[in-house]
């Protein structure tokens, strides 16, 4: 990872957009929709530092060169983090293709080097994160403080939010009935989670290309990580990074059981076929059990 991705929350913030022509015109709608405060200067104002007092983030895109390095020079004076628009040298973050779902943000970043790229990736994200998404966000921030009240442990909390996520009330959300959505977040928050834990075996062979979808999910919703050594390491990185992580040596049949029974979800992770009877020796003790392999052809 060459550069670090960071999400800067805007509310109350300032932002200082310098500059003038298309290119200026262009970073003023990348955050039109946002809830910052948007400064917009130009011409001599522009090389004062104290035109970028306050600032959180500094935007310059101007033809001018010199234009360029003498706002650059004040909004580094006024210690502001700062992108210059095509000209990679002087920035400090650079600018992602952004694709924007209200509290929903994905962003492809290259670093500067192919932005046709960026928008290229960003443009098939879109297709698969559908309008509404950022309602969905909205409704579990609503309801973020009860949840890890009534749910004080991580998993159990998991758990929940798992199911949450595909749930009637998620779905109200999408379509734009909050209301709706809101009492069926309730009533579910009552009730608490299905206590469904259960134990995945994927395949850690690759290449990673072959991962089936379902275990590519399996990785991304894992409590508890076993895994082999010598597992292709693209394959791990496919993995949920928070989860816990353990040494199948030190880890036992049994432990996994009692995790999966108190509603985890177990990925084991191999760097062989799967033994025989080995699925059938977890399932007997009462756990769902699934085998994941990646695909062949």
């Amino acid at each position: 990872m060459d550069a670090f991705p960071a999400f800067f929350p805007l509310a109350g913030r300032k932002v200082v957009i310098a500059g003038s022509g298309e290119p200026a015109e262009a970073k003023l709608r990348l955050l039109e929709s946002s809830p910052a405060e948007l400064v917009r200067v130009e011409g001599p104002q522009a090389q004062l530092p104290g035109a970028y007092a306050g600032a959180v983030l500094v935007f310059i895109a101007d033809p001018d060169e010199a234009f360029c390095r003498g706002a650059h020079a004040a909004a580094k004076a006024a210690r502001a983090l700062v992108n210059v628009a095509d000209r990679p040298e002087l920035c400090d973050f650079t600018t992602p293709a952004v694709v924007d779902r209200g509290e929903v943000v994905a962003a492809i970043g290259t670093g500067g080097a192919s932005p046709m790229l960026a928008t290229m990736l960003r443009n098939d994200i879109e297709q698969r994160v559908p309008e509404g998404t950022g309602r969905i966000a909205a409704l579990f921030r609503r309801f973020q403080d009860d949840v890890r009240s009534r749910f004080p442990e991580l998993h159990a909390r998991r758990a929940f939010l798992r199911d949450a996520l595909s749930s009637a009330a998620a779905e109200a959300a999408r379509t734009g009935d909050m209301d709706k959505a809101q009492q069926l977040f309730r009533e579910a928050l009552a009730k608490g989670p299905k206590a469904i834990g259960k134990i995945q075996l994927v395949s850690g062979l690759g290449p990673a290309d072959l991962v089936t979808l379902r275990a590519s999910r399996a990785l991304a919703a894992a409590d508890l990580l076993v895994i082999d050594p010598g597992c292709d390491p693209d394959i791990l990185a496919m993995a949920r990074r928070d989860a816990e992580r353990a040494d199948p040596e030190e880890t036992s049949a049994e432990h996994m059981v009692a995790l999966a029974r108190d509603g985890r979800r177990v990925v084991r992770i191999l760097a062989r076929a799967p033994q025989p009877g080995e699925a059938q020796a977890l399932a007997a003790s009462g756990v769902t059990v699934e085998v994941l392999p990646v695909a062949r052809g």
